[in-house]
Protein backbone atom coordinates (compact mmCIF):
# COMPACT_ATOMS: atom_id res chain seq x y z
CA UNK A 1 0.00 0.00 0.00
CA UNK A 2 3.03 2.27 0.11
CA UNK A 3 4.87 3.94 -2.72
CA UNK A 4 7.42 6.73 -3.00
CA UNK A 5 4.74 9.30 -2.16
CA UNK A 6 4.02 7.88 1.27
CA UNK A 7 7.21 8.73 3.16
CA UNK A 8 9.99 10.89 1.80
CA UNK A 9 13.54 9.71 2.44
CA UNK A 10 16.77 11.26 1.28
CA UNK A 11 19.50 9.71 3.41
CA UNK A 12 21.39 6.61 2.17
CA UNK A 13 20.87 3.79 4.65
CA UNK A 14 24.18 1.97 4.53
CA UNK A 15 26.53 4.76 5.53
CA UNK A 16 28.78 4.56 8.56
CA UNK A 17 27.05 6.05 11.63
CA UNK A 18 29.05 9.28 11.82
CA UNK A 19 28.67 9.97 8.11
CA UNK A 20 24.98 9.17 8.31
CA UNK A 21 24.46 11.60 11.17
CA UNK A 22 26.35 14.32 9.31
CA UNK A 23 24.12 13.80 6.30
CA UNK A 24 21.01 13.93 8.46
CA UNK A 25 22.09 17.16 10.11
CA UNK A 26 22.97 18.69 6.78
CA UNK A 27 19.59 17.76 5.35
CA UNK A 28 17.46 18.73 8.32
CA UNK A 29 19.25 22.05 8.90
CA UNK A 30 20.07 22.93 5.32
CA UNK A 31 21.52 26.35 4.54
CA UNK A 32 19.18 26.41 1.56
CA UNK A 33 16.25 27.28 3.82
CA UNK A 34 15.45 30.35 1.77
CA UNK A 35 14.70 28.21 -1.27
CA UNK A 36 12.94 25.30 0.49
CA UNK A 37 10.10 27.49 1.69
CA UNK A 38 9.19 30.84 0.15
CA UNK A 39 7.38 33.78 1.73
CA UNK A 40 5.71 36.59 -0.17
CA UNK A 41 3.41 39.46 0.61
CA UNK A 42 0.92 39.65 -2.22
CA UNK A 43 -1.80 42.22 -1.89
CA UNK A 44 -3.14 41.86 1.63
CA UNK A 45 -2.04 38.24 1.95
CA UNK A 46 1.02 36.47 3.24
CA UNK A 47 1.75 33.53 0.93
CA UNK A 48 3.79 30.48 1.98
CA UNK A 49 5.06 28.16 -0.76
CA UNK A 50 6.56 24.81 0.22
CA UNK A 51 9.29 24.67 -2.38
CA UNK A 52 10.70 21.17 -2.59
CA UNK A 53 8.73 19.77 -5.54
CA UNK A 54 11.26 17.01 -6.30
CA UNK A 55 10.80 15.79 -2.71
CA UNK A 56 7.02 16.26 -2.96
CA UNK A 57 7.42 19.28 -0.66
CA UNK A 58 8.31 17.08 2.32
CA UNK A 59 8.61 19.05 5.53
CA UNK A 60 11.96 19.27 7.30
CA UNK A 61 13.11 21.04 10.44
CA UNK A 62 14.60 23.96 8.55
CA UNK A 63 11.25 24.69 6.92
CA UNK A 64 9.44 24.46 10.26
CA UNK A 65 11.90 26.90 11.81
CA UNK A 66 11.15 29.44 9.09
CA UNK A 67 7.38 29.01 8.84
CA UNK A 68 6.73 29.40 12.57
CA UNK A 69 8.29 32.86 13.08
CA UNK A 70 6.83 34.08 9.78
CA UNK A 71 3.32 33.15 10.91
CA UNK A 72 3.94 34.98 14.19
CA UNK A 73 5.18 38.04 12.29
CA UNK A 74 2.19 38.12 9.95
CA UNK A 75 -0.20 37.66 12.87
CA UNK A 76 1.03 41.01 14.27
CA UNK A 77 1.32 42.77 10.92
CA UNK A 78 -1.58 45.15 10.39
CA UNK A 79 -1.11 45.02 6.60
CA UNK A 80 -1.39 41.22 6.38
CA UNK A 81 -5.03 40.16 6.51
CA UNK A 82 -4.84 36.46 5.68
CA UNK A 83 -2.34 33.68 5.08
CA UNK A 84 -2.27 31.25 2.16
CA UNK A 85 -0.13 28.11 2.14
CA UNK A 86 0.48 25.99 -0.96
CA UNK A 87 2.95 23.55 -2.47
CA UNK A 88 5.23 24.05 -5.47
CA UNK A 89 4.93 21.75 -8.47
CA UNK A 90 2.00 19.76 -9.77
CA UNK A 91 2.11 16.64 -7.61
CA UNK A 92 1.96 17.53 -3.95
CA UNK A 93 0.95 20.02 -1.32
CA UNK A 94 3.17 18.18 1.17
CA UNK A 95 3.67 14.42 1.17
CA UNK A 96 4.76 14.30 4.82
CA UNK A 97 7.74 14.88 7.04
CA UNK A 98 11.20 13.54 6.36
CA UNK A 99 10.59 10.63 8.71
CA UNK A 100 13.57 8.70 7.37
CA UNK A 101 15.92 11.47 8.45
CA UNK A 102 14.21 11.87 11.82
CA UNK A 103 14.29 8.18 12.69
CA UNK A 104 17.91 7.88 11.59
CA UNK A 105 18.69 10.77 13.93
CA UNK A 106 16.87 8.96 16.71
CA UNK A 107 18.86 5.81 16.08
CA UNK A 108 22.09 7.81 16.22
CA UNK A 109 21.04 9.47 19.48
CA UNK A 110 20.88 12.95 17.98
CA UNK A 111 18.54 15.61 19.40
CA UNK A 112 17.02 16.25 15.98
CA UNK A 113 14.59 13.45 16.76
CA UNK A 114 13.31 15.47 19.72
CA UNK A 115 13.51 18.86 18.06
CA UNK A 116 11.63 17.93 14.90
CA UNK A 117 8.53 16.60 16.64
CA UNK A 118 8.50 19.32 19.29
CA UNK A 119 8.78 22.17 16.82
CA UNK A 120 6.42 20.57 14.31
CA UNK A 121 3.70 20.18 16.95
CA UNK A 122 4.20 23.76 18.16
CA UNK A 123 3.69 24.85 14.55
CA UNK A 124 0.55 22.68 14.28
CA UNK A 125 -0.84 24.36 17.39
CA UNK A 126 0.00 27.82 16.02
CA UNK A 127 -1.98 27.02 12.88
CA UNK A 128 -4.86 25.64 14.96
CA UNK A 129 -5.08 28.82 17.04
CA UNK A 130 -4.28 31.34 14.30
CA UNK A 131 -6.43 34.47 14.54
CA UNK A 132 -6.31 35.57 10.91
CA UNK A 133 -7.88 33.59 8.05
CA UNK A 134 -5.55 30.70 7.11
CA UNK A 135 -6.16 29.04 3.75
CA UNK A 136 -4.40 25.80 2.78
CA UNK A 137 -4.56 24.94 -0.91
CA UNK A 138 -4.10 21.16 -0.73
CA UNK A 139 -3.91 20.64 -4.48
CA UNK A 140 -2.08 17.31 -4.58
CA UNK A 141 -0.67 14.69 -2.22
CA UNK A 142 -1.34 15.62 1.41
CA UNK A 143 -0.09 13.12 3.96
CA UNK A 144 1.37 13.09 7.47
CA UNK A 145 3.15 16.38 8.11
CA UNK A 146 1.29 17.95 5.19
CA UNK A 147 -1.98 17.21 6.96
CA UNK A 148 -0.59 18.96 10.04
CA UNK A 149 0.12 22.08 7.98
CA UNK A 150 -3.43 22.21 6.66
CA UNK A 151 -6.12 20.41 8.64
CA UNK A 152 -5.88 22.64 11.74
CA UNK A 153 -6.29 25.82 9.71
CA UNK A 154 -9.68 27.44 9.28
CA UNK A 155 -9.91 26.80 5.52
CA UNK A 156 -8.67 23.76 3.58
CA UNK A 157 -9.30 23.64 -0.16
CA UNK A 158 -9.14 20.22 -1.82
CA UNK A 159 -9.09 19.56 -5.56
CA UNK A 160 -9.47 16.45 -7.73
CA UNK A 161 -5.69 16.02 -7.34
CA UNK A 162 -5.82 15.81 -3.55
CA UNK A 163 -4.70 12.49 -2.08
CA UNK A 164 -5.10 12.27 1.69
CA UNK A 165 -3.76 9.56 3.96
CA UNK A 166 -2.25 8.98 7.37
CA UNK A 167 -0.18 5.84 6.61
CA UNK A 168 1.96 5.78 9.75
CA UNK A 169 0.92 2.39 11.19
CA UNK A 170 2.65 0.80 8.21
CA UNK A 171 6.08 2.10 9.23
CA UNK A 172 5.86 1.65 12.98
CA UNK A 173 4.56 5.11 13.82
CA UNK A 174 1.11 6.54 14.64
CA UNK A 175 -1.01 9.23 12.91
CA UNK A 176 0.45 12.26 14.64
CA UNK A 177 0.40 16.04 13.91
CA UNK A 178 -2.88 16.18 15.84
CA UNK A 179 -4.37 13.02 14.32
CA UNK A 180 -5.64 12.15 17.77
CA UNK A 181 -7.76 15.31 17.60
CA UNK A 182 -9.16 15.49 14.06
CA UNK A 183 -9.58 11.78 13.29
CA UNK A 184 -11.94 10.78 16.15
CA UNK A 185 -14.10 13.78 15.23
CA UNK A 186 -15.04 12.25 11.88
CA UNK A 187 -18.46 10.61 11.60
CA UNK A 188 -18.88 7.28 13.34
CA UNK A 189 -15.77 5.09 13.29
CA UNK A 190 -14.43 6.51 10.04
CA UNK A 191 -11.52 8.29 11.74
CA UNK A 192 -10.42 5.16 13.57
CA UNK A 193 -10.65 3.23 10.31
CA UNK A 194 -8.46 5.78 8.51
CA UNK A 195 -5.99 5.84 11.40
CA UNK A 196 -5.50 2.08 11.60
CA UNK A 197 -5.60 1.17 7.90
CA UNK A 198 -3.99 4.23 6.29
CA UNK A 199 -6.84 4.20 3.73
CA UNK A 200 -6.41 6.84 1.02
CA UNK A 201 -9.08 9.40 0.22
CA UNK A 202 -9.06 11.34 -3.02
CA UNK A 203 -10.49 14.58 -4.33
CA UNK A 204 -13.99 15.53 -3.31
CA UNK A 205 -14.13 12.75 -0.71
CA UNK A 206 -11.61 14.66 1.42
CA UNK A 207 -14.10 17.50 1.65
CA UNK A 208 -17.07 15.21 2.13
CA UNK A 209 -15.73 13.93 5.44
CA UNK A 210 -14.69 17.39 6.64
CA UNK A 211 -10.91 17.12 6.34
CA UNK A 212 -11.19 19.84 3.72
CA UNK A 213 -13.69 22.67 4.08
CA UNK A 214 -14.11 23.22 0.34
CA UNK A 215 -13.67 21.50 -3.03
CA UNK A 216 -12.46 23.57 -5.97
CA UNK A 217 -11.32 22.22 -9.32
CA UNK A 218 -7.56 22.36 -9.80
CA UNK A 219 -7.75 24.56 -12.89
CA UNK A 220 -9.52 27.23 -10.82
CA UNK A 221 -6.95 27.38 -8.00
CA UNK A 222 -4.78 30.07 -9.60
CA UNK A 223 -7.82 32.29 -10.10
CA UNK A 224 -8.97 31.59 -6.54
CA UNK A 225 -5.59 32.56 -5.14
CA UNK A 226 -5.66 35.84 -7.08
CA UNK A 227 -9.12 36.67 -5.73
CA UNK A 228 -8.03 35.79 -2.20
CA UNK A 229 -5.03 38.11 -2.21
CA UNK A 230 -7.21 40.90 -3.65
CA UNK A 231 -9.62 40.80 -0.71
CA UNK A 232 -9.48 43.97 1.38
CA UNK A 233 -9.36 43.39 5.15
CA UNK A 234 -11.34 40.14 4.85
CA UNK A 235 -13.14 38.53 7.75
CA UNK A 236 -13.44 34.77 8.00
CA UNK A 237 -16.96 35.08 6.57
CA UNK A 238 -15.62 37.04 3.58
CA UNK A 239 -13.10 34.30 2.83
CA UNK A 240 -15.74 31.61 3.31
CA UNK A 241 -18.07 33.40 0.91
CA UNK A 242 -15.39 33.55 -1.79
CA UNK A 243 -14.51 29.88 -1.31
CA UNK A 244 -18.20 28.94 -1.41
CA UNK A 245 -18.58 30.73 -4.74
CA UNK A 246 -15.67 28.79 -6.24
CA UNK A 247 -17.00 25.53 -4.88
CA UNK A 248 -20.35 26.23 -6.57
CA UNK A 249 -18.48 26.58 -9.88
CA UNK A 250 -16.75 23.22 -9.40
CA UNK A 251 -19.05 20.41 -10.46
CA UNK A 252 -16.38 17.79 -11.18
CA UNK A 253 -17.21 14.44 -9.50
CA UNK A 254 -20.25 15.99 -7.78
CA UNK A 255 -22.43 13.05 -8.82
CA UNK A 256 -19.85 10.47 -7.82
CA UNK A 257 -20.75 8.77 -4.51
CA UNK A 258 -18.41 8.82 -1.52
CA UNK A 259 -15.88 6.03 -2.00
CA UNK A 260 -16.83 4.38 1.33
CA UNK A 261 -20.56 5.06 1.11
CA UNK A 262 -21.50 1.40 0.84
CA UNK A 263 -19.08 0.43 3.63
CA UNK A 264 -19.97 3.13 6.17
CA UNK A 265 -22.36 0.93 8.13
CA UNK A 266 -19.86 -1.93 8.11
CA UNK A 267 -17.03 0.34 9.31
CA UNK A 268 -19.13 1.61 12.22
CA UNK A 269 -20.12 -1.93 13.18
CA UNK A 270 -16.81 -3.70 12.68
CA UNK A 271 -14.61 -1.01 14.23
CA UNK A 272 -16.83 -0.52 17.27
CA UNK A 273 -14.75 -2.54 19.69
CA UNK A 274 -12.76 -2.27 22.89
CA UNK A 275 -9.43 -3.28 21.38
CA UNK A 276 -7.61 -3.91 18.11
CA UNK A 277 -7.91 -7.65 18.79
CA UNK A 278 -11.70 -7.31 18.93
CA UNK A 279 -11.68 -5.40 15.65
CA UNK A 280 -9.66 -8.18 14.03
CA UNK A 281 -12.08 -10.73 15.43
CA UNK A 282 -15.05 -8.76 14.09
CA UNK A 283 -13.48 -8.58 10.64
CA UNK A 284 -12.71 -12.29 10.52
CA UNK A 285 -16.18 -13.24 11.69
CA UNK A 286 -17.85 -10.93 9.17
CA UNK A 287 -16.16 -12.63 6.23
CA UNK A 288 -17.26 -10.11 3.59
CA UNK A 289 -14.85 -9.08 0.84
CA UNK A 290 -14.47 -5.66 2.49
CA UNK A 291 -13.77 -7.18 5.92
CA UNK A 292 -11.25 -9.64 4.52
CA UNK A 293 -9.46 -6.81 2.74
CA UNK A 294 -9.16 -4.86 6.00
CA UNK A 295 -7.93 -7.97 7.82
CA UNK A 296 -5.21 -8.35 5.21
CA UNK A 297 -4.27 -4.66 5.46
CA UNK A 298 -4.11 -4.62 9.26
CA UNK A 299 -2.09 -7.81 9.36
CA UNK A 300 0.73 -5.98 7.57
CA UNK A 301 0.83 -3.10 10.04
CA UNK A 302 3.01 -2.81 13.12
CA UNK A 303 1.12 -4.49 15.99
CA UNK A 304 2.54 -1.96 18.44
CA UNK A 305 1.53 0.94 16.22
CA UNK A 306 -2.00 -0.41 15.90
CA UNK A 307 -2.39 -0.57 19.67
CA UNK A 308 -0.82 2.86 20.20
CA UNK A 309 -3.09 4.34 17.54
CA UNK A 310 -6.24 2.72 18.91
CA UNK A 311 -5.64 4.24 22.32
CA UNK A 312 -4.51 7.57 20.82
CA UNK A 313 -7.85 7.89 18.99
CA UNK A 314 -9.82 6.87 22.09
CA UNK A 315 -8.01 9.36 24.33
CA UNK A 316 -7.97 12.14 21.75
CA UNK A 317 -11.75 12.14 21.36
CA UNK A 318 -11.98 13.68 24.84
CA UNK A 319 -9.05 16.10 24.53
CA UNK A 320 -8.37 19.59 23.22
CA UNK A 321 -5.91 19.98 20.35
CA UNK A 322 -3.26 21.15 22.82
CA UNK A 323 -3.75 18.11 25.06
CA UNK A 324 -3.55 15.83 22.03
CA UNK A 325 -0.28 17.35 20.86
CA UNK A 326 1.25 16.91 24.33
CA UNK A 327 0.14 13.27 24.25
CA UNK A 328 1.49 12.74 20.75
CA UNK A 329 4.85 14.24 21.64
CA UNK A 330 5.14 11.62 24.39
CA UNK A 331 4.30 8.92 21.86
CA UNK A 332 6.81 10.27 19.35
CA UNK A 333 9.61 10.10 21.88
CA UNK A 334 8.60 6.61 22.96
CA UNK A 335 8.70 5.51 19.34
CA UNK A 336 12.16 7.00 18.86
CA UNK A 337 13.41 4.88 21.77
CA UNK A 338 12.15 1.58 20.38
CA UNK A 339 14.33 1.12 17.33
CA UNK A 340 13.18 -2.46 16.66
CA UNK A 341 9.87 -1.02 15.52
CA UNK A 342 11.39 1.41 13.04
CA UNK A 343 14.47 0.26 11.32
CA UNK A 344 13.36 -3.16 10.11
CA UNK A 345 10.23 -1.49 8.71
CA UNK A 346 12.08 1.42 7.13
CA UNK A 347 14.51 -0.99 5.50
CA UNK A 348 11.71 -3.18 4.15
CA UNK A 349 9.25 -0.47 3.12
CA UNK A 350 11.53 2.33 1.98
CA UNK A 351 14.84 0.82 0.97
CA UNK A 352 14.44 -2.78 -0.17
CA UNK A 353 10.77 -2.11 -0.98
CA UNK A 354 9.87 -5.75 -0.30
CA UNK A 355 6.87 -4.53 1.75
CA UNK A 356 7.60 -7.18 4.39
CA UNK A 357 8.79 -5.47 7.57
CA UNK A 358 9.71 -7.75 10.44
CA UNK A 359 7.85 -6.27 13.39
CA UNK A 360 9.03 -6.75 16.97
CA UNK A 361 6.75 -7.75 18.65
CA UNK A 362 5.28 -9.52 15.63
CA UNK A 363 1.74 -10.14 16.93
CA UNK A 364 -0.91 -8.14 18.77
CA UNK A 365 -0.93 -10.62 21.64
CA UNK A 366 2.77 -10.00 22.27
CA UNK A 367 2.26 -6.25 22.74
CA UNK A 368 1.65 -5.83 26.44
CA UNK A 369 -0.70 -3.26 27.91
CA UNK A 370 2.15 -2.15 30.17
CA UNK A 371 4.32 -1.34 27.14
CA UNK A 372 1.52 0.76 25.66
CA UNK A 373 0.85 2.48 28.98
CA UNK A 374 4.50 3.48 29.28
CA UNK A 375 4.38 5.20 25.88
CA UNK A 376 1.67 7.55 27.20
CA UNK A 377 3.57 8.41 30.39
CA UNK A 378 4.60 11.97 31.22
CA UNK A 379 8.08 13.04 30.19
CA UNK A 380 8.29 15.43 33.13
CA UNK A 381 10.49 18.39 32.26
CA UNK A 382 10.76 17.12 28.68
CA UNK A 383 7.01 17.27 28.04
CA UNK A 384 5.84 19.48 25.19
CA UNK A 385 5.06 23.03 26.32
CA UNK A 386 2.45 24.96 24.34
Amino acid sequence: MYNSYTIIYLIPYRLRPICRLQRIQGHMMSSKAGSEVLFENVGNAGVITLNRPKALNALNLTMIRHIYPQLKKWDKDSETDLVIIKGAGEKAFCAGGDIRAVTEAGKAGDSLAQDFFREEYILNNTIGTYQKPYVALIDGITMGGGVGLSVHGRFRVATEKTLFAMPETGIGLFPDVGGGYFLPRRQGKLGLFLALTGFRLKGRDVQRIGLATHFVQSDKIASLEKDLVDLKSPSNSDVAQLLDSYQEQSSLDAEKPFVLQEQTEAIDRLFSAGSVEEIMENLKKDGSAFALKQTETLSKMSPTSLKLTFRQIQEGARMSLQEVLVMEYRLSQACMCITDRFFPSLLAVLIDKDQSPKWKPSTLSEVSEQAIEECFSSLGERDLKL
